[in-house]
């Protein structure tokens, strides 16, 4: 899980992020982003609506996983960036560790939130399944 100061707090931020960020959609993931010079580091909101599942355990497994793989990566943002990720599949709470990791790395780096050459340095595999 990220840290308190990594999280979003109040909709006022994440209003204006929506209004003016900027978007990239790969597979099942989108991401709504801009960058932000006020902050040290990132801030992340990860969205799994009921629409994706009506359970909340499934829908909090996708938030809770999603936070984890961005963490990671983390260390390789080019700069600070409030980021918003909106899952729209049910089948991301299953997926196998890997297959994630390549959609988020491929999710960010398609944004040019990480550069995409330090996510080389790591065995990714691209998702076929979406």
């Amino acid at each position: 899980m990220i840290g308190r100061k990594n999280r979003f707090h109040g909709r006022g931020s994440i209003r204006r992020l929506q209004r003016g960020g900027k978007s990239v959609r790969f597979g099942a993931l989108s991401l709504r982003y801009a960058p932000n010079q006020k902050r040290e580091t990132y801030r992340l909101a990860v969205v799994a609506s009921r629409k994706v599942s009506k359970s909340a355990v499934v829908r909090n497994r996708i938030r809770r996983r999603i936070y984890e793989r961005v963490r990671i990566l983390s260390d390789t943002f080019t700069s600070p960036y409030d980021l918003i990720i909106v899952a729209y599949d049910e089948r991301l709470a299953t997926m196998p560790a890997d297959k994630l990791d390549a959609m988020v790395a491929k999710l960010l780096s398609k944004a040019m939130v990480t550069p995409s050459s330090k996510l080389t340095r790591r065995a990714i595999v691209e998702p076929k399944e979406f």
